[in-house]
């Protein structure tokens, strides 16, 4: 990995690091040029040692989390579309921004279904971009919706919705020319499988390097099942917008249970097998699944049976909407007016319809860990790694490893919870 040999060197004392699914007591970490490295290198081909030390004073030093489903944040609708591009650029900064005291190193903002002006308009500013200390970096936007289910709607504007009857041309008409771009402008899109066209196109999204998440649908099993082999390989918000789990057809929840699904020939965009896996030394064919941890949208026990059945395709996401970080009161996603109660929790104005949340990714990691009795090691991995692996970006993004980002957070658990102390972008200490 080339670098500029006059770049600063770091390294990290007295941290306990996330190392290969373990936590490394009284260990180093250096990094350089915003990558970390191996001091190997340095002592014997540049003859080096650090240039600053750093001392961890016994915290966790882990990967920044990673987000793939958050509407927006601190009033702001990522697919508000009626202000300047200046004002829209602005305001993406300032959630970019504001996720870092969370641990957030890296994002897909969301938008949900929407006419193909707001596309046309938003998604050229939610490009993949480079995340710096002061603001989380951008992994290309999470576009939920339009091809879903009328009846697993949610807060969803129905007026918007298409079918894909005309293939990957009714995509590029719903999305415009950024669709063409593939993952660097769209990173993941959500659909409903069982909408006319949309899982026979699903394998033309896939060639686009775009990640393919089933999601606001009331598909049956089978049709879930066709369209993970076809290339799906995400379930968007489990439990929530998707029929109910039933014995006899246990619809989009049930591929968590499939046995059947042909083994993947790359580890790439798919989990790490496990103890639950169809094959435990091959990747895992079942999709990663998205959980909204606020004890609002899932029940705990929900949680803890999803997380049992397949713990490494638990993906956290907040799905936080505008009003994240703000308090009480009326807000609005994609034109919808919404309702956030005392605790939190985001309602279509006037009804129980659940429309997002506002919690935080780290509150998130706590609520999983507590729900599950899972380890640390697998709370923080649920918002590292897995997301990671989710996008196929593991070799730089979700790990410590020598060649990753320097993208990592300080958490202190003397508590018996995580908490986040510190917060590095690219090998910079956020201030705050």
């Amino acid at each position: 990995m080339p670098t500029n040999s006059n770049e600063k060197i770091y390294k990290i004392i007295n941290a306990r690091l996330l190392i290969n699914h373990e936590i490394v007591e009284n260990s180093y970490l250096w990094y350089k040029g915003g990558k970390i490295i191996h001091p190997q290198s340095l002592f014997f081909d540049h003859h080096r040692d650090a240039d600053e030390i750093i001392d961890a004073k016994g915290l966790l030093v882990v990967p920044g989390f990673i987000d793939t489903q958050i509407n927006g944040a601190y009033g702001i609708d990522f697919a508000d579309y009626e202000d300047s591009v200046e004002t829209i650029k602005k305001n993406i900064n300032i959630v970019a921004k504001g996720l870092l005291k969370y641990g957030c190193t890296a994002f897909c903002p969301t938008i949900v279904s929407s006419s193909p002006e707001v596309y046309e308009k938003v998604l050229p500013l939610l490009n993949a971009r480079k995340g710096t200390a002061q603001g989380a970096e951008i992994l290309g936007a999470h576009v939920e919706g339009p091809f879903i289910s009328v009846e697993k709607k949610g807060a969803h504007k129905q007026s918007v919705f298409r079918d894909a009857k005309e293939g990957m041309a009714d995509f590029d008409k719903a999305y415009g020319p950024e669709l063409i771009k593939g993952k660097s402008s769209v990173a993941i899109m959500t659909v409903a499988p069982e909408i006319a066209g949309v899982s026979d196109t699903i394998p033309e999204l896939v060639k686009r390097g775009i990640t393919v998440a089933l999601g606001h649908s009331a598909c049956r099993i089978a049709e879930a099942e066709s369209a993970v082999i076809n290339g799906a390989t995400s379930i968007t918000h489990l439990f929530n917008a998707m029929q109910a789990f039933h014995h006899r057809d246990p619809g989009l929840i049930g591929v968590l249970g499939a046995a059947e699904l042909p083994i993947p020939a790359s580890s790439i965009g798919h989990p790490e097998p496990s103890s639950t896996s169809p094959c435990r030394n091959k990747p895992d064919p079942r999709p990663f699944f998205g959980l909204i941890c606020d004890g609002v949208h899932v029940h705990p026990n929900s949680i803890r049976i999803a997380y049992y059945s397949h713990p490494r395709g638990a993906v956290l996401v907040t799905d936080a909407l505008s009003a994240m970080g703000l308090p009480e009161g009326e807000y609005t996603l994609g034109g919808c007016e919404l309702q956030i109660d005392k605790n939190g929790a985001a309602y279509i104005k006037g009804t129980s319809t659940l429309a997002g949340s506002t919690i935080t990714i780290d509150e998130s990691v706590r609520n999983f860990q507590k729900f599950t009795n899972c380890t640390a090691v697998e709370a923080i991995e649920a918002a590292t790694l897995h997301p990671a692996k989710l996008l196929g970006i593991e070799h730089q993004k979700g790990t410590l490893n020598v060649g990753a980002d320097a993208d990592f957070i300080f958490l202190d658990d003397s508590t018996g919870e995580l908490h986040v102390k510190d917060v590095f972008v690219a090998g910079e200490k956020v201030i705050f």
